[in-house]
């Protein structure tokens, strides 16, 4: 299956450099692609299972799913991860 989700606090390279980083090493999680202009990101996964982990993920390194809490501190979360995207990259 494939999802497509709209996420917080997408700003740049950095920022997709690192949730592609990220997503691409989950188990069942393949095919991870990011649209800045549209502000989603889009992956391939098996079981709704996956599905609810790369959520997860993403709002662990600041990048919730638009309707979720964006509070200050996932903020702060999303720059360090873009951040540390565009250092890696």
């Amino acid at each position: 299956m494939r999802a497509q989700l709209h996420i917080q606090n997408l700003k740049c390279g950095g920022c997709k450099a690192t949730i592609i980083n990220r997503l691409s090493v989950i188990k069942h999680i393949s095919g991870v692609d990011l649209d800045l202009d549209n502000e989603t990101v889009s992956f391939d996964y098996d079981t709704s299972h996956d599905l609810e982990k790369a959520k997860h993920v993403l709002s662990a390194i600041g990048y919730p799913i638009i309707g979720s809490d964006n509070k200050l501190y996932t903020k702060v979360k999303s720059y360090l991860s873009c951040e540390i995207g565009r250092i890696k990259n």
